[in-house]
């Protein structure tokens, strides 16, 4: 008889894969105790560092407007070419510790903090534009099998391939993480993403669906199985020191910002799921439109104080930008926000790198560890009759049409909707050379597995991606499992 799944208090979870939404593809409903208690838990788990992305750098610099995108949002730091807006990047690895070393086969975390006239905007991504997983509910789960085992204290195989073997969505983002790109040379050669997808929001009215890409002008520049081991034993830090040094010899990187456009009424009939993070807009779909130019030319001062410290949250936007019913993102929105008052304190935004520069803060927030109270005398409660501050009646995004019944829902589907196409799409896209170097690494990976119902769970993904892709990687794998 099989073990039941139960809440902390002891009730059974009917369901585990599937968040609570309203109606199929709606926004995530806050009564899911099961996704609320398992996000909220997994934020505490570790004192102090960051659960994930612990292992992180950062820069400061400037984001400038190059290209009138006022057509598509009313976003005040978007408005007029020329415009410059501070921003604060923080790079970093997903699985590491905060000790661990840079070069290592992992997806990079790129999370941007604009600090606008509006207040701060924070577009938090990765150097992949889709992830492993298209619910938050799996989160915590996908995390720990890629974490340390309870047991070995080491990051096994085992589990890592365990979990994905029940998670088919996790193919594209694999194909990902195991080709060229899957170790940057340093955060300077790689890509950003927005990877989630947002809402923009005209002057007009009018909404459109949102992907963020940040392509680096320094070039892509990645390493290979072999130099990655011997950089991240000759040097951990690697990343960190590539990127302070170029800064510090005037050597600025930087990145040039480029969005697809979705109008919103496109998305219900588009062929693949436009809020699935498994899935990318096919660039002959949705073409990339140039909007600026991202440069970081300062170091910290501090790292502790400046990125240790440094907090960002998906669910900081400004008037002409919003969240979309992307699953992930919605799970994010409470969760990122969750952590750093956990890990920081609740007045986290009042520390230097994350209080507003270009606008001044007027709320009712008072009290707690590490406040601040700037507001003084001020009344603490709203409405008043004494001058304090009230609300707009602006939104800052278009509401999102919702229908259907509350309860767990799979993502919705559309007509090209599966785990496999896009996965071996992109294995068709890559040259002979990069496949090589592809299925060496996912059979370097796979070949250390030591249970035959794992391997034989997961190598029809690969078949059922392209047929090639598969009978490759499983005859690199027989061969690597069938050494004498």
């Amino acid at each position: 008889m099989p073990k039941i799944l139960t809440t902390e208090s002891g009730a059974p979870v009917a369901d585990n894969q599937n968040s609570t939404q309203a109606g199929p593809g709606g926004p995530l409903l806050i009564q899911d105790q099961q996704l609320i208690e398992k996000l909220a838990r997994f934020n505490r788990e570790r004192i102090p560092e960051r659960v994930v992305h612990a292992r992180g750098s950062g820069a400061y610099g400037y984001f400038e407007v190059t290209d009138d995108v006022t057509p598509f949002t009313r976003a005040a730091f978007l408005g007029d070419v020329g415009k410059r807006t501070d921003v604060f990047l923080r790079f970093s690895t997903v699985a590491g510790n905060l000790g661990a070393a840079d070069a290592v086969r992992d997806p990079r975390g790129f999370a941007v903090k604009f600090y606008t006239e509006e207040g701060n905007y924070d577009l938090v991504g990765n150097n992949t534009p889709v992830f492993f997983i298209k619910d938050p509910i799996k989160f915590p789960d996908f995390i720990h099998s890629q974490k340390r085992d309870p047991y070995t204290g080491i990051s096994e195989p085992d589990n890592v391939w365990d979990y994905w073997s029940y998670s088919p969505e996790s193919l594209h983002q694999i194909t990902w993480l195991f080709g060229d790109r899957g170790i940057p040379a340093s955060y300077r050669h790689m890509n950003g993403y927005g990877s989630h997808t947002y809402q923009w929001v005209a002057e007009d009215g009018s909404a459109y669906w949102v992907k963020y890409h940040f392509k680096t002008n320094q070039g892509i520049r990645c390493l290979d199985a072999g130099q990655a081991a011997e950089l991240a034993g000759a040097d951990p830090d690697s990343h960190q020191r590539d990127l302070y040094q170029a800064i510090d010899r005037g050597v600025f990187p930087s990145w040039t910002l480029y969005v697809q456009l979705m109008p919103v009424a496109e998305a219900a009939e588009y062929r693949f799921n436009p809020f699935d993070l498994t899935k990318v807009w096919p660039h002959a779909d949705y073409p990339l439109q140039r909007v600026g130019r991202l440069v970081l030319n300062r170091n910290p001062d501090n790292v502790f104080a400046e990125v240790e410290q440094a907090a960002f949250s998906p669910n900081n936007f400004v008037p002409g930008i919003g969240p979309s019913p992307d699953k992930m993102l919605q799970g994010r929105l409470f969760a990122y926000a969750d952590a750093h008052r956990y890990r920081l304190g609740v007045n986290h935004t009042q520390l230097a790198v994350n209080a507003p520069k270009a606008t001044t803060v007027q709320n009712y927030g008072r009290d707690g560890l590490g406040a601040v109270n700037a507001a003084g005398r001020a009344k603490n409660y709203e409405p008043n009759s004494f001058g304090g501050p009230r609300q707009t009646d602006q939104p800052l995004a278009a509401p999102i049409a919702i229908s259907g019944w509350t309860g767990p829902h799979g993502t919705t589907e559309h007509a090209k909707d599966d785990d496999f196409t896009q996965a071996g799409d992109l294995y068709r896209l890559m040259s002979a050379a990069e496949r090589d170097r592809l299925v060496a690494n996912l059979a370097a990976s796979l070949g250390q597995v030591t249970r035959d119902d794992v391997v034989e769970r997961v190598l029809p993904f690969f078949q059922a991606a392209d047929p090639e892709y598969g009978r490759r990687v499983e005859a690199a794998v027989d061969a690597l499992r069938n050494q004498d």
